[in-house]
């Protein structure tokens, strides 16, 4: 999916050399978003690095 490419759970693995989604879900909830019809992703967030920095100024 190219919007992991801006998505705030993309997560780097330094062993493997790969990226990965590191959303915190359940075998349960693993489950139900694999068998959805929709290919969007339910937890995709956009990381706005500029967004972070402006709430914490």
């Amino acid at each position: 999916m190219a919007q992991c490419d801006t998505c705030m759970f993309n997560s780097y693995d330094e062993e493997t050399g790969e990226y990965y989604c590191d959303v915190n879900v359940d075998e349960d909830e693993y489950a139900r978003l694999e068998s959805r019809k929709s290919k969007e992703c339910p937890y995709y967030r956009n990381y706005d690095e500029y967004g972070v920095v402006k709430h914490q100024m």
